[in-house]
């Protein structure tokens, strides 16, 4: 049996994979970066939690 990836690489690898919309989460907390506050950027960030989620799942 091959041994289980560590969790820092399973991040790396689905960190990897999520580019695109790490970008778009990033510049959209950038663009105003003196008023952010809670969910200014929600629906960019559950974009790239999603990847995120199913780019960790394709690595099992």
């Amino acid at each position: 049996m091959p041994p289980r990836p560590r969790p820092i690489q399973k991040f790396a690898t689905a960190a990897s994979q999520c580019s695109a919309e790490a970008a778009v989460y990033g510049k959209c907390v950038v663009a105003d970066y003196n008023s952010v506050h809670k969910d200014k950027c929600l629906a960019e960030f559950l974009r790239l939690k999603e990847c995120f989620v199913k780019a960790s799942k394709r690595g099992r």
